[in-house]
């Protein structure tokens, strides 16, 4: 049997960045379905659930995935363009874009970033020259998600076992689907008005109240992800803390009474880690499995808490916190009653791999054609 198709290991900065848009959901509605898809698959969602969780075909998933492993990031931005072919060659176009995101100082110039002039000139006279005009750099850089923006930092992640905690996280979600779970808070949750985007007349936008004084506090939600099953479900609490997190533990061992051993992977918290936790875990049968220290994006239930703040928070201007949480769980139950079987998927897939088999067509590929 083959292996499921899977993303590769996320570096610290391309899981950050991938969550980043995922959370935020401002980007475009296709980058943000394709950066849900692949941070759901390098924390080990399988591709049924992320083919819900996206409303895609299974097959497109596959797809989106693939082309991450091969080019990284790139794959968010699919290229859907014809027209003529090309002048410039791909080797070339790689050659500007390898030249574009690093940094004067490394490649001998004396400045501190490029212009359009200054790149341009450089590629002309560099180790593998490339004649290209100002505007057609611009365009190519711009194809490939390259602009002038400001410098930001970013997080790496310092911990000596990160390698050994990511290992152990696509073991037992690779092996163990259906015993495995996900943890996670979400937030702060807010009930300031909260802009978002929706259908409208065209220069009639739906408008919320402009009233920003209303300060009644915050809350988190408490997630729970079961990964074999697709089901997510949590409550919201007034504050993070480990009888919290306890209580959540505790509601994913009641969803598997068996007393055989589960899987639960959280952040390296330290309301997540309290002896009373972890004394809870050994008797019950749990062993928690810990993203390293700034990798929250391993978790795999950091790719279902975009469509929370889309559906949920976008365009919202609740009264109340208590609305807030009935919205929630209305949402939850709504998710949840839309997440088939895996079972029926799996049967599914099956008989359209047989289907396919027997007229000789591969998985997604359209007939070829003859020149």
């Amino acid at each position: 049997m083959a292996e499921p198709v899977r993303a590769r290991r996320l570096t610290d900065q391309e899981g950050q960045r991938l969550q980043q848009i995922v959370r935020r959901g401002k980007h475009g509605s296709v980058r943000v379905r394709r950066a849900m898809i692949i941070m759901a698959s390098a924390s080990g969602t399988l591709v049924p659930a992320i083919a819900r969780l996206v409303a895609a075909d299974e097959d497109t998933v596959r797809d989106v995935i693939h082309l991450f492993n091969q080019k990284g990031l790139v794959a968010l931005d699919p290229q859907w363009a014809g027209g003529r072919p090309r002048l410039i060659r791909d080797n070339d176009v790689e050659v500007i874009v390898a030249a574009a995101t690093t940094r004067p100082e490394k490649l001998g110039q004396p400045f501190t970033r490029w212009s359009l002039r200054k790149l341009a000139a450089y590629l002309a006279d560099g180790p593998r020259p490339v004649a290209i005009g100002r505007e057609r750099l611009r365009q190519i850089l711009h194809a490939r998600g390259i602009s002038f923006q400001r410098t930001r930092t970013w997080k790496e992640s310092r911990d000596p076992d990160r390698d050994a905690k990511l290992d152990r996280i696509e073991y037992v979600t690779s092996h163990y689907p259906d015993h495995c779970f996900a943890f996670d808070q979400f937030g702060p949750l807010s009930i300031r008005q909260c802009h978002g985007a929706c259908w409208a007349t065209r220069k009639k936008p739906a408008r919320l109240r402009a009233t920003y004084h209303r300060t009644h506090g915050i809350r988190y939600f408490h997630g729970c992800y079961g990964i074999g099953d697709d089901q997510l479900w949590g409550v919201v609490r007034e504050h993070k803390g480990a009888g919290h997190t306890l209580a959540a533990l505790k509601s994913i061992r009641a969803a598997r009474p068996g007393g055989y051993r589960l899987f639960v992977i959280m952040d390296n918290l330290p309301a997540n880690k309290t002896p009373a936790i972890r004394r809870w875990a050994r008797r019950e049968n749990v062993e928690l499995c810990f993203t390293p220290v700034s990798a929250s994006w391993a978790n795999p239930i950091e790719a279902h808490f975009g469509p929370l703040r889309t559906f949920v928070m976008g365009n919202s201007d609740y009264p109340n916190h208590t609305v807030l949480a009935r919205k929630l769980r209305d949402y939850l139950r709504w998710r949840n009653a839309h997440a088939r079987h895996p079972d029926v998927l799996a049967a599914q897939r099956r008989e359209r791999a047989r289907i396919r088999s027997e007229r000789q067509q591969s998985w997604g590929r359209p007939n070829s054609r003859a020149a």
